[in-house]
């Protein structure tokens, strides 16, 4: 893997972001199961990779996306 390229588990949690999910607790189910991580690990580590222009880099859509609804619900409080 080159410095610059995201780990497995990176590339993981952005590709779980892609996708959608049906009804309340799916997106919690999936975290646990497919990545093997706590819920709140899970978003300790996406908030992280928002900061991360290897993420912006590797997908630029979800990252852009989910930055900006970081950034509503900052402004929100």
């Amino acid at each position: 893997m080159e410095p610059d390229e995201l780990g497995r588990r990176e590339q993981a949690i952005l590709a779980l972001e892609r996708r959608g999910f049906a009804g309340p607790g799916a997106k919690e189910r999936a975290i646990r199961e497919e990545l093997g991580l706590a819920p709140v690990r899970y978003y300790q580590l996406l908030n992280a990779l928002l900061d991360d222009e290897r993420a912006l880099a590797h997908d630029p859509v979800t990252v852009n996306r989910l930055r900006r609804v970081r950034e509503t619900r900052r402004t929100q409080r």
